[in-house]
């Protein structure tokens, strides 16, 4: 169980105008900016690659060469808009980090990634997933927050290895039966627009930890079975359309309570 699910982070955008072309201009050079070079050099000894910050506008191209021992790139705080189909020549890569981009959707190849754990996607654009990222066999943590999405993604079901799902911050109004397919231990969908959740989530053969603040929740949209049936041992719903105080009443309260209050001595 994570009990730091909710990372928040922030999306640097400073500089003018002419700053910001300037800086886009000395990182797009490629293997002639002696930095870069540097970086690269760097990274061919650690397997680690990470440039933030930067105003990069494309996913570099030389990173290619390191494609045989690269295990982590973070390139976040850019503004990158397209990953580039050559991410499926990265089969090392265990992380991969780039929040705060203008990226707006993956091409299938990062499907290719079978060794990959983590990845974060935080802050940018995309409204959907290709079906291969239900192929990321060994991918352990989706970070999703605060991007466009409006409904949670279909095909993930076959992460079996998933201990995190974040679609936090997103628009999505439902959380619909095919959460229940799921084997994620936590899944963050707080601030967003839910106002429905199915039953069948209750079916989630592993999760212990849903997320629900901050939506449009009634008190009569919350499944019983998620309190009586479920193997979730924390339920969040503050900020949502009822007090929590109200919880108490319901069937199966009381199962619940239970699983949380155990859980809650098992990690004290």
């Amino acid at each position: 169980m994570h009990s730091d699910a909710v990372n928040w982070f922030s999306c640097s955008r400073g500089g003018g105008r002419r700053t910001r072309v300037l800086v886009t201009w000395r990182w797009r050079v490629g293997m002639g900016n002696s930095a870069l070079k540097a970086h690269l050099e760097t990274s061919q000894k650690t397997g680690v690659f990470q440039l933030t910050g930067k105003g990069l506008l494309e996913f570099p191209e030389d990173l290619q060469r390191l494609s045989g021992n690269l295990r982590t790139v973070n390139l976040s705080d850019n503004k990158i808009e397209v990953l580039p189909p050559f991410v499926g020549v990265f089969l090392v890569l265990k992380s991969l980090t780039l929040n705060c981009n203008k990226l707006t959707s993956l091409p299938e190849e990062i499907g290719k990634l079978r060794k990959l754990e983590t990845l974060h996607l935080n802050g940018n654009q995309l409204r959907s997933l290709p079906a291969s990222v239900g192929g990321l066999a060994a991918l352990r943590t989706l970070g999703l927050s605060a991007n466009r999405f409006r409904e949670v993604p279909a095909g993930l079901g076959t992460l079996r290895h998933l201990d995190l799902l974040d679609l936090s911050r997103n628009h999505i109004q439902t959380v619909p039966a095919s959460v229940g397919e799921l084997q994620a231990i936590e899944i963050n969908l707080n601030q967003n627009q839910i106002s429905t959740v199915s039953p069948e989530v209750s079916r989630s053969p592993r999760l212990k930890v849903l997320r629900l603040e901050e939506n449009c929740l009634e008190l009569s949209s919350v499944p019983l079975s998620l309190l009586s049936q479920s193997q979730v041992s924390l339920l969040a719903l503050e900020g949502n359309l009822f007090e929590i105080k109200m919880m108490r009443d319901l069937e199966g309260y009381d199962k619940y309570m239970e699983r949380f209050t155990a859980t809650k001595k098992k990690f004290a």
